[in-house]
């Protein structure tokens, strides 16, 4: 009897541990992820790839997700900042064409095709004689070389003026926070500024340097009025000019010094022969004029039809790409085209399919603005489609997807795939295909302070520090946005985001070091203590002006100033009390 008990003792105990051996892989298979992963966390790969952009001091366009502030010329009013602070002068020249400005390229011209020379321009020296001369001009050419693969935004590198008498590089990288030296230049209504499609061009120079083109002459413009068969520069350059040019040296990388020498005559060229090409389009419009008034009763100005067009083009507003989900409409366009194309999974993964692209867009967007890099820089869409349709089990499986992704496509989006970013955040990228992650709450956020915040494995930086305050207050306000209005949204968000910078940025203890902080300007920001000053100088945001008693300078332009409204956490609030 006693056998039997023991017997019914032992199969008992076999079964519990068989049954929690079964509840264990069945565990397993259902989410096959290994959750006891630990990797190493690898340091921020912008430490040892240091980016040309973070030498400028003045940036107008940052990463964050605050609108872009416009130039305001005649009104000082909060209200006038979506308004274009040249309407007027732009208006005028819509009603009365300056037409002056134009009689010049009646003039020859011959001796500015022949010419090879040019003048690069560096130091504000330069800028400045740049400047005096362009002032005493009738009309001279522009273009831009622009930079847009690692950068969230896109940055001028390159200037080209050509005058009737001197070509001029401006390097644009070194004199990034000083060219707006120009903008009365550009803004000057005598002036006349030849592009050609100069739609980009206007933006990019209110985007970097709050440069307003006022009088504008494209040729790309007038080759629509004239009805040509084509309006690109190539063809306009080969026909006029009997010069080939090779495209593709646009798509080089601009930010490299010294330029070779191919990509110095590329962007000398685009700029040379403008002011020909102009006049021998010039031509043909008075012709067009002639032609008309003498067939038609109706007089139909082909001059000032161009005119018109190209001005128009001045009116328009640069404005960051703002929505209310970070990476939703890329991934409904990516959901959206794979629909089309029938490449979507079966109907029962399709929602789990869909549910991964946002993810993945989301993370990719708040990355791409944290370490200033454009969206395919990042992960191309190829790869979100591969990764979401297959999720990765292991890390290692992630790197292989993206790089198989990338190589199957049409075209390389990238010199390298997988990106150096994906290859220092891999743990990040992988913790999305993870049960229970959305990348549209909490852990966005929480991908975002373990990069900036305290003790951040990545590098602050001008385009980067205001998404301490904006992006979380972005996400948490979305359902305020739909359940209370647009406007009530708008006061909670920024009552939040003054609580959330003073939290993050003001004193949270006693005076007692009597430290100070300085913007760049050297006027006095506030008062704090010395835990405050040694966080930005490991950072390498102040240098240390002062050590008795200790005193930064900020190496990068601040959000606000003592005097603007609401900066409780400046000089002005600041009180001392013995206890």
């Amino acid at each position: 009897m006693e056998n039997k008990v023991k017997l019914a003792l032992k199969l008992t105990i076999a079964s519990c541990i068989t049954l929690a051996i079964s509840i264990f892989l069945a565990s397993k298979l259902k989410n096959p992820r290994r959750r006891s992963r630990k990797l190493k966390p690898s340091p921020c790969y912008l430490k040892a790839e240091p980016k040309p952009q973070y030498a400028f001091r003045r940036v107008l366009a940052d990463n964050s997700y605050s609108p872009f502030k416009h130039l305001k010329v005649h009104s000082t009013s909060d209200e006038c900042g979506d308004l274009h602070p040249y309407k007027s002068e732009i208006s005028n020249l819509l009603n009365e064409p300056n037409v002056e400005a134009l009689e010049m390229l009646n003039e020859d011209l011959e001796e500015l095709v022949s010419r090879n020379s040019y003048v690069w321009v560096e130091t504000e020296l330069q800028l400045q004689e740049l400047a005096e001369v362009l002032s005493g001009e009738t009309i001279f050419a522009v273009d831009t070389e622009q930079h847009s693969l690692r950068s969230f935004s896109g940055f001028t590198c390159l200037i080209q003026i050509s005058t009737k008498k001197e070509d001029y590089l401006l390097d644009a990288i070194a004199l990034h926070d000083m060219i707006g030296i120009l903008h009365p230049i550009f803004a000057n209504p005598g002036i006349c500024k030849v592009f050609h499609g100069a739609d980009n061009d206007v933006l990019w120079l209110q985007r970097d340097f709050h440069i307003y083109v006022v009088n504008l002459l494209d040729t790309a413009k007038i080759c629509d009025v004239l009805s040509k068969p084509q309006r690109s520069l190539a063809y306009l350059l080969e026909t006029y000019c009997c010069v080939a040019t090779n495209k593709q040296l646009q798509r080089e990388d601009w930010r490299q010094r010294p330029l070779p020498a191919e990509m110095v005559l590329y962007a000398q060229n685009d700029a040379h022969y403008l002011l020909y090409i102009a006049q021998c389009l010039f031509t043909e419009l008075k012709l067009k004029d002639s032609e008309h008034s003498r067939s038609l009763n109706e007089k139909m100005n082909f001059v000032l039809e161009a005119t018109r067009r190209s001005n128009t083009t001045c009116l328009q507003l640069f404005s960051k790409e703002l929505e209310a989900n970070p990476g939703e409409s890329a991934a409904s366009s990516i959901i959206s085209r794979n629909h089309d194309q029938g490449n979507l999974p079966s109907s029962s993964l399709n929602a789990k399919f869909q549910d991964h692209v946002r993810q993945l867009c989301a993370w990719r967007d708040i990355m791409a603005r944290v370490h200033d890099e454009s969206l395919r820089y990042v992960l191309s869409e190829q790869a979100i489609v591969a990764l979401a349709a297959n999720p990765p089990t292991e890390i290692s499986d992630t790197c292989n997807i993206i790089s198989e992704a990338d190589a199957s496509a049409d075209q390389i989006t990238t010199p390298q795939s997988p990106s150096s970013l994906i290859c220092s955040h891999l743990e990040d990228l992988d913790r999305l295909f993870e049960d229970g992650i959305d990348a549209d709450d909490e852990n966005l956020l929480l991908i975002l302070q373990k990069c900036l915040g305290t003790n951040g494995t990545c590098p602050l930086s001008i385009y980067n520090y205001a998404l301490l305050s904006k992006t979380s207050l972005k996400v948490a306000n979305q359902s305020v946005v739909k359940k209370n209005g647009y406007r009530t949204a708008k006061s909670m968000a920024r009552k939040a985001s003054r609580e959330l910078f003073v939290q993050k940025f003001s004193c949270k203890s006693p005076v007692y070091h009597n430290c100070r902080i300085y913007a760049n300007d050297d006027r006095l920001l506030c008062y704090c203590d010395r835990r405050k000053l040694e966080w930005y100088l490991n950072r390498d945001l102040a240098k240390l002006v002062e050590e008795d008693p200790p005193a930064i300078m900020l190496l990068f332009e601040p959000k606000g100033r003592p005097e603007d409204e609401d900066n409780d956490f400046y000089i002005q609030k600041c009180t001392f009390q013995n206890i």
